[in-house]
């Protein structure tokens, strides 16, 4: 069985989401990596050893991993790539890298500007309209992958009023009667005094309508992580099909914290918060009050809890949608080593072009995503130099041969090269009424 790298993926999703910073964004590191992974086996030398670096792991292994993932598709996360080729590429040079691409990847001649858009709507269940780069004659090679869902949710979320996300400042928050407030400086976080803290920051005078996890269906915790501190967790599951789901994790940490770092949480708790709750803190640990990732109450209940200490969580967040694109030439992303990997199946210097279109939209009843990545490999721009142009004006009589060509056998045959036909033209006409219409067959 492949082992599918999750750690090489979650170390790219950081360079990744650190290249956007902490604006608002969607993206799709794993459907830049799959890309990498697809290039990877046509890399030598240092380039081979560029590319494993970026990736995490070897070419090989992540070539493996990519064949893994999309030989076998999920039912709920469509995906597809493709390689396509400008005819006149040489195909012999690019035979051996084809020949070890997955099965599901497409290849052949390399769409126009509506075949690419096509694609993408297709493979983006119409999330993405237009394919990221734009075809231009310098494209050889084009490299693609898409990946979308679309689902609902298992249990919907209730509608509660914009104030339920708390106020905007915690400290300003009433104290509850049956514990102390929560200090400044402190909470579920690392230790910071200052910055703009509140679970809500700013939102909950922003907003008319928020989500709120329903009583039963839903998974919210507080974990502890590394850099980000404490984190509140809240998971949403899809409706499955044929033992196939989607779990949508949302992750809050303290508000001073880098939108990196919070990332970078999520991925270290994905794997494992799928299927339980990691990292969980008890509540019994944290202190009473307001703070950056919610209010903390105590009151006394009857409880069959086995310690007389029962825990439970609820958590409040908005609806959202974002969409974007992002270039991925920056250095560390690995596409320029893609270029030189190509360049060099095709023995030629080649430049690179590299982006991805992304959408995403959390709601009430369900998720939709989709992410388009593309990577041209295009020849390098020639030399300054000068151009001159003929239109040759066949305006006078002139000679006409007609010449067989004979390749059967892959040899020149006995016809080939022999004029059947010849001609002087010295008497012109008009086009014929045929001529003025398209053919319905080729003669």
């Amino acid at each position: 069985m492949t082992t599918i790298p999750y750690d090489p993926l979650a170390r790219y999703a950081a360079r990744l989401h650190a290249d956007l910073g902490g604006r608002h964004h969607v993206a799709s590191p794993l459907g830049a990596w799959l890309l990498l992974a697809l290039a990877a086996p046509a890399a030598t030398g240092a380039v081979r050893d560029e590319l494993a670096e970026v990736l995490g792991v070897d070419g090989e292994t992540a070539a493996a991993a990519a064949t893994a993932l999309l030989d076998r598709p999920h039912p709920l996360v469509p995906s597809a790539t493709a390689v396509w080729h400008r005819p006149g590429t040489d195909p012999d040079r690019l035979a051996g890298w084809w020949h070890g691409l997955p099965r599901s990847t497409a290849t052949g001649p390399l769409p126009d500007r509506a075949g690419l858009d096509a694609w993408a709507r297709e493979h983006t269940v119409g999330l993405v309209d237009r394919f990221p780069l734009t075809v231009s004659p310098r494209v050889l090679l084009a490299l693609a992958s898409a990946l979308a869902t679309r689902i609902s949710w298992a249990t919907p979320f209730d509608l509660v009023p914009g104030a339920a996300l708390g106020p905007d400042d915690p400290r300003d928050a009433t104290r509850p009667d049956d514990g102390p407030a929560h200090p400044p400086g402190t909470g579920h976080g690392p230790d910071r005094e200052h910055g703009t803290a509140g679970s809500g920051g700013g939102w909950a005078g922003r907003l008319s309508r928020v989500l709120r996890s329903p009583e039963h269906g839903h998974r919210a915790w507080i974990a502890a992580t590394g850099p980000a501190g404490d984190v509140a967790v809240h998971a949403a599951a899809a409706v499955e099909h044929d033992g196939a789901g989607l779990v949508v994790l949302s992750v809050l940490a303290d508000p001073t914290v880098p939108a990196a770092d919070v990332l970078a949480a999520g991925y270290a708790l994905a794997g494992a918060a799928v299927d339980g709750e990691p990292a969980r803190r008890s509540l019994f640990d944290l202190p009473l009050g307001p703070g950056p990732l919610g209010t903390l109450r105590e009151e006394p209940v009857r409880t069959a809890a086995r310690d007389g200490r029962e825990e439970r969580h609820r958590a409040v967040l908005p609806c959202w949608s974002a969409r974007d694109e992002h270039d991925l030439t920056a250095p560390g992303l690995g596409f320029a080593a893609v270029g030189r990997a190509l360049g060099g199946l095709l023995g030629i210097d080649v430049g690179v072009e590299a982006r991805q279109a992304t959408v995403a939209h959390y709601s009430r009843y369900g998720f939709e995503a989709a992410a388009v990545t593309g990577a041209f490999a295009l020849t390098s721009l020639p030399p300054q130099g000068v151009r001159r142009s003929a239109e040759l004006r066949f305006g006078h009589p002139y000679a006409v041969l007609a010449v067989a060509t004979d390749h059967r056998g892959g040899e020149p045959g006995p016809w080939h090269g022999l004029p059947v036909f010849s001609a002087w033209v010295a008497e012109p006409r008009e086009p014929a009424d045929t001529d003025l219409v398209d053919p319905v067959e080729s003669w």
